[in-house]
């Protein structure tokens, strides 16, 4: 994290829940007045916002101002996590709100990791400063969509551009469930498919640097 400086702020709901966020910021010059927000995993299986500190610094390495933050219920916020992840929806607009009002950006990419990302994908067209949005291992399978399913349309129906990124192993969803889901999105749909890789590991620190490059190729082509 040499390149970057972290900061601790405390953003407030809608619902009076208080989230715990951090702002990666690069040391040197901004490459882009765009902020990226990331949305952590699955609060009730342990997912928190230092999974995405990786990436997040790496970011901000690269001259990209990034914030994490843990959803209701899990690190330092307060509130408590929901089955579905419909309560969350309410973090993800307050944290990006947050982003409009102190950081001075009126563009976000919003980005996902497992259960984040039908969070995000809920979220996006509540926030009219999204640009695009990248979800790293959406669960569209059939066990995961018990919990998300509700989730997928909104998404699915988003106009903006949106990047998918999954490993070909990955337990919750095939290659298969994938292509079928995407197939009637709306708009500018891209996917990157890392070959052999499992759910859980894309989530590892060894895919960090990875996943740092296919974002800010994927921020190059919304220019």
């Amino acid at each position: 994290m040499s390149n970057c400086t972290v900061e601790s702020s405390k953003v407030e709901t809608s619902d009076g829940v208080k989230l715990h966020a951090r702002l990666f910021q690069p040391k040197e010059e901004l490459k882009d007045n765009l902020v990226v927000v990331l949305v952590h995993p699955y609060s009730i299986l342990g997912g928190c916002q230092g999974l995405l500190k990786g990436i997040a610094a790496g970011l901000a390495d690269k001259g990209y101002r990034a914030v994490t933050f843990d959803m209701r219920g899990a690190g330092k916020s307060s509130g408590r996590a929901s089955l579905t992840g419909f309560a969350e929806i309410k973090d993800v607009i307050a944290i990006c709100n947050w982003v409009c009002q102190n950081l001075s950006s009126d563009r976000i990419l919003l980005v996902g990791s497992s259960a984040g990302a039908p969070i995000a994908g809920s979220a996006v067209d509540q926030i009219e400063q999204v640009v695009g949005y990248v979800s790293l291992g959406y669960p569209f399978g059939m066990i995961a969509s018990i919990l998300f399913g509700r989730h997928h349309k909104n998404i699915l129906q988003f106009p903006k551009p949106k990047l998918f990124v999954m490993g070909t192993r990955d337990g919750f969803t095939s290659v298969k469930q994938l292509n079928d889901k995407l197939s009637s999105a709306a708009g500018r749909v891209d996917t990157h498919l890392i070959e052999g890789a499992g759910h859980f590991q894309m989530e590892g620190p060894d895919y960090d640097a990875r996943m740092v490059n296919l974002i800010i190729e994927f921020i190059a082509s919304l220019q």
